[in-house]
C-alpha cells in the first residue's frame, strides 16, 4: 500500500500537531523548533512559505520555503530556496524530506526561479550529505555561521 505525500498550510486545526514535531535530540542544535520557524514566519510574512509535510494526512514533518531574499549584501540577486525542514524523529530517513525539498523546488519553478539556495550548520553531523544528494552544491558562502548550497533548476 503506498501513501500519499502533500504540504498543506498550517491551520488553526493542525497548530498542535506542528508544534508537536521534534527532531531526534542529537539533531536539535541543527534545525530551529517549529515555534521559532513559525514566529519568523508571522514577521517575514509572504517572504516565508510554512507547510506541514503529510503522510496520508499525518504530520510528518514542518519545511519552510523562502522567497527572492537579499541575504547576503544589499546587491546580491535575489536567492528563494529552503529556510528550514524538520523531519519528526519517528518519521526519518522515510523519503519525507526529499518529497519536501522536491515540492519546495517546484513552487520556485512555478514562481519563475532558476535556482534554489539552501543554508544549513556545516559539520559531520550536518545535513551536508542530504542537499548534496539532492543535487545541491556549497557555493563556499556563508550566511551567518551556515554554510549555503544552491542548486540549479
Amino acid at each position: 500500500m503506498s501513501s500519499t505525500l502533500s504540504l498543506a498550510v498550517i491551520t488553526p486545526d493542525t497548530i498542535d500537531a506542528a508544534l508537536a514535531l521534534r527532531v531526534r535530540p542529537d539533531q536539535e542544535g541543527l534545525v530551529a523548533p517549529v515555534v521559532k520557524s513559525l514566529a519568523e514566519a508571522y514577521a517575514y510574512g509572504e517572504t516565508a512559505w510554512p507547510r506541514l509535510i503529510l503522510d496520508d494526512g499525518r504530520p510528518v514533518g514542518f519545511v519552510m520555503a523562502f522567497f527572492d531574499v537579499r541575504f547576503q549584501q544589499p546587491d546580491d540577486r535575489p536567492r528563494s530556496g529552503l529556510w528550514r525542514l524538520l523531519v519528526d524523529a519517528d518519521a526519518q530517513r522515510g523519503g519525507y524530506g526529499r518529497f519536501a525539498v522536491e515540492q519546495v523546488c517546484a513552487e520556485i519553478r512555478r514562481r519563475g526561479g532558476t535556482r534554489a539556495t539552501v543554508t544549513y550548520v556545516p559539520g559531520p553531523e550536518g545535513p551536508a550529505e542530504f542537499y548534496a544528494r539532492l543535487g545541491f552544491r556549497p557555493t563556499g558562502e556563508l550566511s551567518g555561521d551556515q554554510a549555503v548550497a544552491e542548486l540549479d533548476l
